[in-house]
C-alpha cells in the first residue's frame, strides 16, 4: 500500500495565466479547480506556471507553487515561454502531467514524456466569427486544434461544448470527458445583513435590484434585457445593475437606453469609481451583490457553460437564463429558461419574480439543490479521475 502510494503521487502543472490575471469565466474557473485539486488531494505538488507576476492575486495552498519565467528571453518574450519554451521547465521539474486550463497547451509538449490534458471552455469563435476579429479566429482555431490533436485527453466544461468539438473539430467521443465546472465556494455563504449593507452602501447600489453579471458583447444579450425593462417601465420598478464592460456593443446599448430615457434603470457598475477598489477586481465583493439583489438576468445566446447562473443559484438568487446551447445545463429546473431572442419572454419572467414573492422563494431552493450537482467537490474529483486515468 505505501509503494502504491507514494507512486501515486504526482507533479501536476498548470497553465496558470488565466489563474493569475484574468476575472471573468476563465479565470474563476482556473483558480477554483487549482485550489479545490490542492484541497481534496493534498497528496500532489501543484506547479502553476505563470507567465508574468500579478499584484492582485495569489494561492495560499501549501502544495501549491508558482512557477514564473527565467532569463532575460523568457521574460522579455513571455508569451513565447507560455505557449512553448515552457516545456524545458515541465521537464525540469519532472512534471507528470500537464493541464491546459483554458484551450491550449504548449506547442512542443508531445515530444516529452508528460501527459497533457486540455480543457475546452467553448468553441464560441467557430459558431459566431463574425463577432471576432477574423485574425484572433485564425489564431483560436490553430491553437485549439492543436490542443485537441496532440492532448492525451480533453476536458469539456458541458454536454454542449462536448457536441461540438465532435461536430467542428471532428474529435473521437471517447476522448472528451464532460467534467462541469463549480464555482467560488464563497456564494455559498449566506452573509449577514450588514456586510451586504455595507457593499450596497459602498457602490452605491438600490434597495433592491435585478443583476447582470458578463461581458458586454453582442453574443450576452443585453440589448434585449433591456427592452425588456421598456416594456416593464410601467409595471416593475426593478433597476438592472452591469457588471461587465465592453466596447462597440457596449455602445449599441448605451444608445437605446439614452434613446429610451432608461438612464435612471441601468447602472453599469464596473465603470463606477467605486469599482476601481482592488475587492471589484478580485470578485471578492461580489457574494454580498449577488446576494442583494432580486433576481440574476443571463439572457446570453450561447454559453460554453455561464458560471454566472452557478454562483447565482448558489447565493440563493433567482436566475433567469437562456433555453439555449449550455445554460439548461448550467441552470436546470432551478433556473427559468426563457428565449434569449424575446425581450417579452424575458420582461414576463422578471415580472413573476417581481410580484409573486413565493414564486421567488420556490426557485431560490430549487435552485439551491440544482446547485448541489455542482460542488467543487465533484468538480474536482471528475477532473482527478481524468488525471488517474492517463
Amino acid at each position: 500500500f505505501a509503494a502504491r502510494q507514494i507512486i501515486n503521487v504526482m507533479n501536476i502543472g498548470f497553465d496558470a495565466k488565466r489563474a493569475f490575471h484574468n476575472t471573468t469565466g476563465l479565470g474563476h474557473y482556473s483558480r477554483t479547480l487549482i485550489a479545490s485539486l490542492a484541497k481534496f488531494y493534498p497528496q500532489h505538488q501543484y506547479f502553476l506556471f505563470n507567465p508574468k507576476p500579478s499584484g492582485l492575486i495569489s494561492f495560499k495552498e501549501e502544495n501549491t507553487r508558482e512557477i514564473l519565467p527565467e532569463g532575460f528571453f523568457n521574460n522579455l518574450f513571455s508569451s513565447a515561454w507560455r505557449s512553448r519554451n515552457v516545456t524545458k521547465d515541465l521537464e525540469k521539474l519532472k512534471i507528470n502531467i500537464y493541464h491546459g486550463l483554458s484551450q491550449e497547451i504548449p506547442f512542443g509538449i508531445n515530444a516529452t514524456k508528460i501527459k497533457t490534458v486540455v480543457t475546452i471552455h467553448d468553441l464560441i469563435h467557430e459558431r459566431y466569427p463574425h463577432q471576432f476579429n477574423p485574425v484572433d479566429v485564425k489564431i483560436y482555431t490553430k491553437k485549439y486544434r492543436h490542443a485537441c490533436t496532440h492532448a492525451q485527453a480533453i476536458i469539456a466544461i458541458s454536454n454542449q461544448t462536448k457536441k461540438d468539438l465532435i461536430d467542428f473539430y471532428k474529435v473521437p467521443e471517447e476522448k472528451i470527458t464532460v467534467c462541469y465546472q463549480s464555482c467560488n465556494p464563497v456564494f455559498s455563504h449566506t452573509l449577514p445583513e450588514e456586510a451586504i449593507q455595507r457593499v450596497k452602501i459602498k457602490y452605491g447600489l438600490p434597495e433592491k435590484f435585478l443583476l447582470s453579471v458578463g461581458s458586454i458583447i453582442e453574443r450576452k444579450n443585453l440589448m434585449n434585457v433591456c427592452k425588456a425593462l421598456l416594456l416593464l417601465r410601467n409595471e416593475c420598478p426593478l433597476p438592472l445593475v452591469i457588471i461587465g464592460e465592453g466596447n462597440c456593443y457596449k455602445q449599441k446599448v448605451e444608445k437605446f437606453i439614452t434613446e429610451n430615457k432608461l438612464e435612471s434603470r441601468i447602472i453599469f457598475l464596473s465603470q463606477r469609481v467605486a469599482a476601481q477598489s482592488k475587492d471589484f477586481k478580485s470578485s471578492q465583493d461580489f457574494p454580498a451583490i449577488y446576494q442583494a439583489a432580486t433576481a440574476m438576468v443571463y439572457a446570453s445566446y450561447f454559453e460554453g457553460f455561464g458560471i454566472p447562473v452557478l454562483e447565482a443559484l448558489w447565493s440563493r438568487l433567482p436566475v433567469i437564463t437562456s433555453n439555449t446551447s449550455s445554460m439548461p445545463e448550467a441552470g436546470g429546473d432551478g433556473a427559468f429558461l426563457i428565449d434569449p431572442a424575446k425581450p417579452q419572454e424575458i420582461a414576463e419572467a422578471i415580472l413573476k419574480i417581481y410580484s409573486n414573492p413565493n414564486f421567488a422563494e420556490s426557485m431560490k431552493t430549487k435552485g439551491w439543490l440544482y446547485a448541489q450537482r455542482f460542488t467543487v467537490q465533484n468538480s474536482a474529483a471528475s477532473v482527478m479521475d481524468v488525471y488517474t486515468q492517463l
